[in-house]
């Protein structure tokens, strides 16, 4: 399956130049232009997609499970069915390698077939039935529960993902099977995947037989299209990963519309990596070494990115200084995602190797493309980390801090200090019990999700898995972007009271006919 990338927008079922400015994605390894040019969206467009996704809106969010299900099946095989056009395509445009690229498909595919499985699964609409009691005093009417979808969801692509956080990303993913039509404000780093993916989805949307504006895709700048979509009265969601300002800009101008909307918004988070006496004293070399394969994989432009460590002076942090500092040495700059993101990368280490009372101790190699970030690693103490609020910014990119504590007490003190994060991480063996056992409290508090003895740039898709944590790791701390409960995003409750048979969703009739386990009269039952 070849498709031609036209520079165009998608809005329903139609394909259309933007009118706007045009503008080109850029090889970040050349530094130069990519064909074709993509017209920007205006206004009208956006009142058009937002227009077709309200009156798709009852229709799509009534289909079948099953319909549904096989919808976001389709949605896979097509863009499977892109082939090696879709992954050079976006090695052209992000600067990633191939094996990457087949990787974040792979992902991409999956986390749509498993959220084909949670629609068919049905536990998502969290049915409930409570049996009218009319000789209690007071009586107790019927009363039946549900989730439905909230309505329209608007998903902004991000950067660092062109495949599985973008066009076909998580946010879309769970947001089509709670049954909310989804516009996409494509990433202006990678339009040409975006069309690809964008043409397979909306090629999936009419073989299934759904009306048009289940999907849309937009390309414009944020500030106009992105602030336009979010504060049409037919959006009712947003999902966003990407930089602080822009998450933040999005809430702002969510919570000031006539309706407030919630904006599901992954933004910085600096993933702190505690290293408890014991296993740093039985393997800080092999720990070193793996910290930095985890700190310069892609670029460092993961949201997982381990940007803190946590160790108290002594021989055990000087050997794994020494391992780091060796590996780092061995490593050669890469490719990062565009110019703008290459330039922040180098200005943040360069404040950062400014800073009072830090210091550098170790760079990587040179790279030889146009946008190669260079990794970085420094180190301070903790009294100068506790006191300097700046030092705890992420820099997006292969840079991060080691903060030397004098005793382990001060670990809790960091841990109590840092803001909100997407994962904290504790390296220990038995010996270290007790001081995991104390950190452990502020961490469930500081973070999404806690790791032990393994290195937080994985992120699995799958039922347990959280991506998400307290500001500003995310606007959002009762949430995730990544795994089967990303669909409780995009849901909210209704109760069914007295409602005669006929008008009851097929979720709550009697006879059960979409054999659901529901909880009947507080008794979980598939009857």
């Amino acid at each position: 399956m070849t498709t031609t990338i036209n520079g165009d927008l998608l809005i329903g079922a139609s394909a259309q130049h933007g009118s706007e400015t045009a503008f080109r994605a850029i090889d970040p390894a050349t530094g130069l232009a990519i064909e074709p040019a993509f017209g920007a969206a205006n206004l009208d467009d956006v009142a058009r997609a937002c227009t077709l996704a309200q009156q798709a809106f009852d229709t799509y969010r009534d289909t079948a499970l099953e319909q549904r299900a096989m919808f976001l099946e389709q949605i896979a095989q097509n863009i499977l069915d892109l082939g090696p056009q879709l992954i050079e395509r976006a090695m052209q445009e992000s600067g990633l390698p191939q094996a990457r690229l087949e990787g974040e498909r792979g992902r991409t595919v999956g986390q749509l077939r498993l959220f084909a499985k949670v629609v068919r699964d049905g536990r998502w609409l969290g049915t409930a039935l409570d049996s009218a009691l009319p000789e209690r005093t007071p009586p107790r009417p019927d009363l039946r529960l549900r989730k439905i979808a909230l309505g329209p969801v608007v998903v902004f692509g991000a950067s660092n993902f062109p495949l599985a956080f973008s066009v076909a990303g998580g946010d879309t993913a769970s947001a089509l099977a709670a049954g909310c039509p989804v516009i996409v404000k494509a990433h202006g780093a990678h339009p040409g995947t975006s069309e690809l993916v964008g043409k397979a989805i909306q090629a999936a949307v009419a073989a299934s037989g759904l009306p048009e504006g289940v999907f849309s895709l937009l390309h414009g700048d944020g500030r106009t299209i992105g602030q336009a979509l979010v504060t049409n009265a037919a959006i009712k969601a947003v999902g966003f990963t990407g930089s602080r300002q822009g998450g933040m800009a999005l809430v702002r101008a969510a919570a000031q519309r006539a309706e407030p909307i919630p904006v599901y918004a992954e933004m910085s988070s600096i993933n702190p990596m505690f290293m408890l006496p014991d296993a740093m004293a039985q393997g800080a070399a092999k720990i070193g070494a793996g910290f930095v394969d985890s700190l310069v994989l892609g670029s460092g432009q993961f949201c997982t990115n381990p940007g803190l460590v946590i160790a108290l002076e002594g021989a055990a942090l000087d050997t794994f200084r020494a391992a780091a500092d060796t590996a780092l040495q061995g490593k050669t700059g890469t490719t990062m995602l565009t110019p703008g993101i290459h330039s922040a990368f180098n200005d943040g280490v360069n404040k950062l190797g400014k800073a009072a009372g830090v210091s550098l101790l170790a760079r990587g190699q040179n790279g030889t493309t146009a946008c190669a970030g260079q990794a970085a690693l420094f180190e301070t103490d903790a009294a100068n980390f506790l006191a300097n609020p700046a030092l705890e910014d992420e820099i997006f990119g292969a840079a991060s801090l080691i903060v030397r504590c004098s005793d382990i007490a001060q670990f809790k003190q960091i841990a109590e200090h840092l803001d909100g994060q997407l994962t904290a991480t504790m390296f220990l063996t038995e010996a270290d019990r007790d001081a995991a056992q104390a950190l452990l409290p502020a961490l469930e508090r500081k973070a999404g999700r806690i790791l032990i003895n393994g290195f937080p740039t994985g992120v699995e898709v799958s039922h347990a898995m959280v991506h998400g944590g307290p500001f500003p790791a995310t606007s959002d701390s009762r949430s995730t972007s990544v795994g089967a409960s990303a669909i409780d995003r995009f849901l909210r409750p209704v109760s069914y009271q007295d409602l005669p048979a006929y008008l009851l969703p097929a979720a709550l009739q009697d006879a059960n006919p979409l054999g659901l386990w529901r909880v009947r009269d507080g008794e979980l039952t598939q009857a």
